[in-house]
């Protein structure tokens, strides 16, 4: 907000020095022409920093007249961050075993539906994996038969303990590494009936764990890719978040439920609204930061990518206080003013007065000396600058 007040002050120091300059001249040039030469009136100033307009100038520059209205003031905590959505929506495809890419139907910004078909893979591991699932799965069935062969031998007193104990281990390990295999099989997404009927593939086809958006594509057709690359990233949008960092000094000012107004750099001035769903409780020790969590007002019906920089202000409290527009105020140098309507009929007569200012907001400036003035005093509140374009 100190940011915001400081760009007032100077625009409107420089709209104050030319409207002066402009109604000094207009004074001057007006007293060397004939006033018969046309009807219009004049500006006219004097040493009491009075200012006179007439009823047609003031109609011609559109000028308005304003009072003291009460308004709100917040108190922010200005901050940055980012558009993100949660961890389960985001996914990165990768394998379980290395292979190569032999079909990628898929772009960047594709639509897709959970399960839906992202890329083959093809490797002769894949083949020998599906061999010794079957050769260990023949392994299974004798020893299963031996152990319990061996089990009632045992029961009958006919075989020895140690021999039951053997073929117990034999067919226990066995059954253990065949319940391995299955379940990598079934993790590669290869079908194990159509193996037990001696179907072998060469190739994996992995799916999409959620539906999205494919956001990045890191592979081509006849990549090799290990177990440790990304293939694609896929981003579900349909809930998105503000994640913003907060810093150490204000994080205490922060609570549940409080408003955000944020604007995307990119999209100019238009403001979005959010609200604090999470407050970080761990500080960053790189920046001393906190992590805020927001939730945005009707979300599914904004085009926000993820990884937007955004700059935010979250409202803390919100005072009220007697205001007026941030066009009615005039700065030059430290000091504010504004212009006074002192006298009121055929011409416009305004006086500048000295105003002490506190926050803006929403096109409002607080006026902290309100004392100095009644409720029912009139200001001049738009139209000033246009006096500017007036020659002598």
């Amino acid at each position: 907000m100190n940011t915001t007040k400081s760009k007032i002050n100077l625009m409107k120091s420089f709209q104050y020095t030319a409207f002066l300059l402009s109604a000094f001249m207009v004074f001057a040039c007006g007293e060397s022409k004939n006033k018969d030469e046309n009807d219009e009136a004049t500006v006219s100033t004097n040493r009491n920093t009075e200012i006179q307009l007439s009823k047609e100038q003031f109609d011609r520059n559109n000028m308005k007249l304003g009072q003291l209205s009460e308004q709100s003031f917040p108190s922010v905590v200005v901050t940055t961050g980012m558009i993100d959505v949660p961890p389960q929506n985001r996914a990165i495809i990768s394998s379980f075993m290395g292979g190569y890419i032999t079909s990628t139907p898929l772009l960047i910004g594709d639509r897709i539906g959970k399960g839906q078909l992202l890329v083959t893979l093809e490797n002769p591991e894949f083949v020998a994996l599906q061999q010794n699932y079957l050769e260990t799965a023949e392994q299974l069935t004798f020893l299963k038969a031996e152990y319990e062969r061996q089990k009632t031998l045992m029961a009958e007193k006919i075989s020895s303990q140690k021999n039951f104990l053997k073929a117990e281990s034999e067919y226990k390990g066995t059954l253990a590494r065949y319940k391995g295999l299955k379940k990598k099989l079934q993790m590669l997404n290869i079908n194990i009936a159509s193996v037990e009927a001696g179907n072998l593939t060469s190739e994996i086809t992995l799916y999409a764990p959620i539906h999205g958006k494919v956001t990045n594509l890191y592979v081509s057709k006849g990549t090799y890719v290990s177990p440790a690359d990304e293939i694609m990233e896929i981003i579900n949008t349909d809930h998105i978040h503000l994640e913003l960092s907060v810093f150490e000094k204000d994080i205490l000012k922060i609570k549940k439920g409080q408003k955000i107004f944020f604007k995307i750099p990119e999209a100019g001035d238009i403001s979005y609204e959010a609200e604090v769903h999470l407050v970080g409780t761990s500080i960053a020790k790189q920046n001393r930061t906190v992590k805020v969590h927001g939730h945005l007002d009707d979300d599914e019906n904004h085009d926000f990518a993820v990884g937007m920089f955004v700059d935010a202000q979250i409202i803390t409290n919100t005072n009220q206080a007697l205001a007026l527009p941030e066009e009615a105020v005039i700065s030059m140098e430290e000091s504010h003013f504004v212009l006074m309507q002192t006298v009121n009929g055929g011409t416009f007569v305004f006086e500048q007065k000295e105003v002490e200012i506190g926050g803006s907001f929403n096109g409002f400036v607080e006026i902290i000396n309100v004392g100095d003035f009644k409720t029912t005093d009139t200001f001049l509140v738009q139209g000033a600058f246009n006096l500017i374009g007036n020659d002598g």
